[in-house]
């Protein structure tokens, strides 16, 4: 394809500010200078357009690299007689430019626009804003993505409707309403840690999603105060949470002269201490994990006492087996058991995967003393009682 150079006219020298722009951002001078060239043709077709556009689908724009001039041009094509005069050109009059051109050949020829200055000021303005929000798009999903299940820190910026803002490493993300903690306070300038869920389209831009709720976040926390966790000394075998109130964290030793419980409590609670500390205070009981299920489920109910655990396993109606537990206590250790709400057997059976019924140790008895009578009692065809004379 030939092409005829008219002499260009200026824009404006931003050639200075693409290059510091590009520079700052990590963004290639090209493809700003490619934005620009954009948004000068769709200024272009706008300005110039009419009601059909189909006139001028052929426009171009060019910004020279060294002096920041620019050109608009109009590809047509050599034909021997002219019948669209917005998309070609004779023979003769492209011979008068270029000896070389023939028939089928495509020219770029340049278009005069006397206010093309004023059309490319704002066309180089949105199109760099809009290169800008691609560019931290980009940044976005490709460092993020990567670090989905990481820890990171940021700085609370604002509050709304939709979630907390926060600065995390010159990127915005966003702690949904699912994501925070119930009764935490997310004050403007606090500096607190979060868990990376994901990147979400967010407005028609890519957000990073944060949780201060997630389990995965109590691991994480763990890892940065044990450093026999992070070396794979010990390790965190589940982790059950409700948010803000309490944790239940099983952990096993994977060498035998490491206590796994005490690595992660810490020289005088101090690991476990800040964990709690860095997510608003919750509760979080260390839970020394036991393949044999009984004992990691009595493990599991503490603080409380327990007397005995009886597995069972139920066929459910969608025929799935489910594995139950029944747990004696002391009778004063039920309420214990329970936990406030029922929030300590509740977590310990999410911790261990087993349904978990308590009973109280004195119904126990009396069910046991029922079941031995039974053995005794005679009864007759219709269920009567069958006194001895």
């Amino acid at each position: 394809m030939a092409k005829k150079k008219e002499p260009e006219i200026e824009i404006i020298n931003i050639m200075e500010a693409i290059r510091d722009l590009a520079k700052e951002r990590g963004i290639a001078e090209d493809e700003i200078f490619g934005a620009i060239e954009d948004g000068i043709v769709a200024a272009f077709k706008r300005e110039f357009g009419g009601a059909n556009k189909q006139d001028i689908t052929n426009v171009s724009a060019e910004i020279d690299r060294e002096t920041g001039e620019i050109s608009v041009y109009k590809t047509v094509e050599v034909v021997e007689e002219v019948w669209d005069e917005d998309n070609e050109i004779s023979l003769e009059d492209a011979k008068s430019m270029d000896e070389d051109l023939e028939i089928g050949d495509m020219i770029d020829l340049t278009i005069e626009v006397e206010n093309l200055g004023r059309l490319a000021a704002g066309a180089a303005k949105s199109s760099i804003s809009q290169k800008l929000r691609e560019a931290e798009s980009r940044k976005i999903q490709k460092e993020f993505k990567d670090k989905m299940g990481d820890i990171t820190s940021g700085v609370i910026l604002r509050k709304d409707n939709s979630g907390v803002y926060v600065d995390i490493d010159r990127a915005e993300a966003i702690l949904k309403r699912n994501g925070q903690i119930k009764n935490e306070r997310y004050d403007s300038g606090k500096i607190m840690k979060f868990l990376v869920m994901g990147v979400e389209e967010q407005n028609g831009r890519p957000s990073v999603i944060l949780s201060r709720t997630a389990p995965e976040l109590v691991k994480k926390l763990f890892e940065l105060e044990v450093p026999e966790l992070k070396d794979g000394e010990v390790e965190i075998i589940s982790i059950a949470r409700e948010p803000g109130s309490r944790s239940k964290v099983a952990v096993a030793s994977r060498n035998p002269d490491v206590d796994a419980k005490g690595s992660f409590v810490g020289p005088r609670g101090t690991r476990v201490q800040n964990v709690m500390n860095a997510i608003n205070g919750e509760k979080i009981d260390i839970i020394e994990y036991n393949p044999e299920p009984g004992i990691f489920i009595s493990e599991a109910l503490q603080p409380a006492k327990v007397v005995r655990v009886e597995m069972e396993e139920v066929v459910g109606d969608d025929g799935k087996v489910e594995k139950k537990a029944i747990v004696v206590v002391p009778d004063d250790q039920f309420t214990l058991a329970i936990g406030r709400s029922g929030q300590n057997v509740r977590l310990a059976a999410r911790l261990t995967g087993y349904k978990i019924d308590i009973k109280k140790e004195s119904d126990d008895i009396n069910e046991s003393s029922q079941k031995v009578i039974g053995q005794f009692t005679a009864y007759d065809e219709e269920g009567n009682v069958i006194e001895d004379n």
